[in-house]
């Protein structure tokens, strides 16, 4: 099994420890540093390779978004933190998912699979490629490509540099960011509900005060500055 080294910062010891629990689930997770102040995560970070960061943001010695800045090489961050506000600074430092306290498992499960998608694709990044024609995307995924109709995709789904292509039957994968996916031809009958996630319209079945279910079953979150867009879908 791959594995990857993961750092957990939080000057909080309730939080640290519970962090530190859930992470020692994943049998794919190697811990290579549990600190409590953003200075003492950067010595850990300096010394060896991570590929992960769990983050505080309010930590003595720097914030968690300082430290992110100064270890923007690592692939992969999850902001843990009691501040909701943070969370369009933190999308600005390439932010996986941030997840507002108090943690629950299920949520850190949930952040735990976006975060294994994004670094398998990270390493085959080279072998993704994609062309677009008139209501269709032709993928390339090593020696195999696939004519998917625009039509059969469900829904969006970003992952940093990534985009996943969700059908009801497969994920399909290129290698663009939802903004700039969105920007072409074929894709603008989505409308974006999220700073993650865009949803064809006519498959919408139903609207609550936090999610947009599609047709399937299929449960999306509604972003915060995102829902005028979602209001508008009504």
């Amino acid at each position: 099994m791959k594995t990857w080294k993961c750092l957990i910062a939080d000057d909080e010891d309730v939080d640290r420890l519970m962090v530190l629990s859930f992470a020692k689930r994943f049998a794919e997770l190697e811990i290579v540093g549990v600190c409590a102040s953003a200075d003492e995560a950067l010595s850990v970070i300096e010394k060896q390779p991570v590929d992960i960061l769990f983050l505080d943001i309010d930590m003595p010695g720097g914030s968690g978004l300082e430290l992110r800045r100064k270890a923007s090489e690592i692939p992969a961050c999850v902001f843990i933190t009691g501040h909701a506000d943070y969370a369009v600074d933190t999308f600005e430092l390439d932010t996986l998912d941030f997840i507002v306290k108090p943690l629950r498992f299920e949520r850190f499960e949930k952040a735990m699979q976006r975060v294994t998608d994004y670094l398998a694709l990270h390493e085959k990044a080279a072998l993704y490629d994609f062309s677009f024609g008139t209501d269709s995307i032709t993928i390339k995924e090593g020696h195999d490509q696939v004519k998917l109709n625009v039509a059969d995709i469900v829904c969006l789904e970003a992952l940093k540099d990534y985009t996943l292509l969700v059908t009801p039957r497969k994920k399909y994968c290129v290698w663009s960011n939802l903004g700039n996916l969105l920007k072409q031809a074929p894709f603008e009958v989505f409308t974006r509900v999220h700073k993650s996630y865009a949803v064809r319209p006519q498959l919408v079945e139903k609207i609550t005060a936090q999610d947009v279910e599609l047709r399937g079953g299929i449960k999306i979150p509604i972003g915060r500055s995102f829902k005028e867009t979602v209001k508008a879908m009504l």
